[in-house]
């Protein structure tokens, strides 16, 4: 029988004791928790050494809005002439800031937004990469915009968060998504606002003009207070675990800025045709439903303050200061903007005006930076040597090899040897090597008899010998198959000369004694 059941039916703590088998103290006990409204089924407490400090912890954890140290308080309850360990009092202080964050936590509000209202943006450190040119790594910034009803997510990496990248990313964004909505949230930074009255954000005239070029308002958030904007933090947070070379996601360096760009494109793929978890919808299908109540862009992108306008020549350079910088293929004849970024120059394009799409263009077309050069003198061209792949020029300033191309029956047979003939081919003609056809022609013949491998192997060496005479390469054959390895041959040296000896000379031009 229960404690409670036995009592209410005998009315006695003895009695009752005897009936649930415990003793009567225990019935008293439980009687009188009863009587006072205590849970019976906890651990009952006990006093604690801290009890009477309990007070102060709390005062103390009140004053400091709840980020004093544990550490710290115990040494002042020591002098206070607590008795117990550091461990009891980090348990009542951790009680404490429990307490004292339960009426002051922050709660937030999703963001909920209709159609074609809001688009958030946010600046993130990216991974370092080769400089202009291939020069020193630098740090490079990821500039990540998130579409508030559809999720739709873009992130442009840029090399620096100046006023013209700034309005150069806002119109690849918009060109990305197709429209421009009505607002737009960001941080409170320099190139946003230029002041602040009052507590009130004095916006960059440069930004209000860029406004109104797209027919959308920019707004700050609140100063230090990033949740405010929690969709594009977010972003930033997600593209940095992904793009940023670490060993949780097992990614290599890029080798260039092209590199990082193509792996922004494909991120931006990856991420807005996954079904999200809080629309149940991919953000790609949600976009299509957003456009509709995008507001039109102008065809034209804002050019405020990207710079001189400049033509592209037809030697695929601009000029600025009377000296040419490279470009990219693919632009000539078209309009770039050029403007100097500390010691640099930098080139932007509106690659939505292209009429064909360049093979090293990545990401959405809009306003891009497509070259940056170290400023240079009049008379001293900048020329990145990889904006020429087709030059008859190596990166190294030396002549581009030929590549061989057969014409006829013959040319394919020889060529299709391996990379031995085609060694043999390019050396025998910068020899001047006469009667080449027939020389190649016996090789494939040749190669009938002893062999394809066999015979490329012989080319190449014969390549490299500079031996390109009658019955030379049948002669490599020949000592290749019945020689001696290249590892047993000895080489002659003053360890293996072949003069007889110089005792005999030990003598000459003395008188005989």
């Amino acid at each position: 029988m229960e404690i409670f059941e036995a009592l209410d039916a005998t009315e006695c703590a003895h009695s009752a004791a005897v009936l649930a088998g415990v003793d009567p103290k225990t019935v008293r006990r439980y009687a009188r928790m009863r009587d006072m409204g205590r849970p019976t089924t906890g651990p009952v407490p006990r006093p604690k050494l801290i009890d009477p400090f309990m007070p102060k912890i709390e005062e103390w954890v009140e004053r400091s809005q709840g980020t004093v140290r544990a550490d710290k308080l115990h040494e002042r309850l020591q002098l206070l002439g607590f008795a117990g360990d550091e461990r009891t009092t980090r348990r009542a202080v951790a009680r404490a800031k429990e307490r004292w964050r339960a009426g002051h936590r922050r709660t937030y509000r999703p963001w909920i937004t209709e159609p074609g209202l809001w688009l958030q943006f946010d600046w993130g450190w990216g991974p370092k990469v080769p400089g202009p040119g291939g020069g020193a790594e630098r740090e490079t910034l990821l500039f990540c915009a998130w579409l508030a009803w559809s999720r739709f997510r873009v992130v442009i990496p840029v090399w620096d968060r100046t006023l013209p990248t700034v309005i150069s990313c806002i119109d690849s964004t918009l060109r990305a998504i197709g429209g421009a909505p009505t607002y737009v949230l960001t941080d409170n930074e320099k190139t946003m606002t230029i002041d602040r009255v009052a507590g009130v954000a004095v916006r960059h005239p440069q930004v209000v003009a860029a406004g109104r070029h797209y027919g959308l308002q920019v707004h700050t958030c609140v100063p230090f207070d990033p949740e405010s904007k929690g969709g594009s933090e977010a972003t930033v947070r997600i593209a940095k675990a992904d793009l940023i070379p670490t060993t949780a996601n097992l990614r290599e360096k890029y080798e260039s800025f092209a590199e990082l760009r193509g792996a922004c494109a494909i991120f931006c793929q990856q991420v807005n045709t996954r079904v999200h978890r809080e629309t149940g919808k991919t953000p790609s299908s949600a976009l299509d439903v957003e456009r509709t109540r995008l507001h039109p862009l102008p065809d034209a992108p804002h050019t405020l303050a990207l710079g001189e306008s400049r033509q592209v020549l037809r030697d695929q350079t601009v000029r600025f200061g009377s000296v040419r910088y490279s470009t990219p293929p693919g632009l000539v004849g078209h309009e770039a903007w050029v403007r100097v970024d500390g010691e640099e120059l930098v080139v932007v394009v509106d690659l939505s005006t292209l009429p064909h799409r360049p093979e090293w263009m990545q990401g959405p077309a809009g306003l891009t930076e497509v070259a940056r050069h170290q400023l240079s003198l009049p008379g001293r061209p900048v020329i990145d040597l990889a904006h020429y792949p087709g030059h008859p020029q190596e990166m190294d300033g030396s002549p581009r090899q030929p590549r061989p191309r057969p014409v006829n029956d013959a040319e394919k047979a020889f060529l299709a040897l391996g990379p031995g003939a085609k060694s043999w081919l390019i050396e025998a003609a910068a020899a001047g090597t006469t009667r080449m056809r027939v020389k190649m022609a016996a090789a494939v013949e040749l190669a009938a008899l002893v062999g394809v491998g066999e015979v490329d192997i012989s080319l190449g060496l014969a390549a490299t010998a500079g031996r390109f005479a009658e019955d030379d390469l049948m002669s490599i054959v020949q000592h290749r198959r019945h020689g001696s390895r290249p590892a047993d041959l000895v080489v002659a040296d003053e360890a293996h000369s072949v003069q007889p000896g110089t005792s005999a000379w030990a003598g000459f031009g003395r008188k005989p004694a």
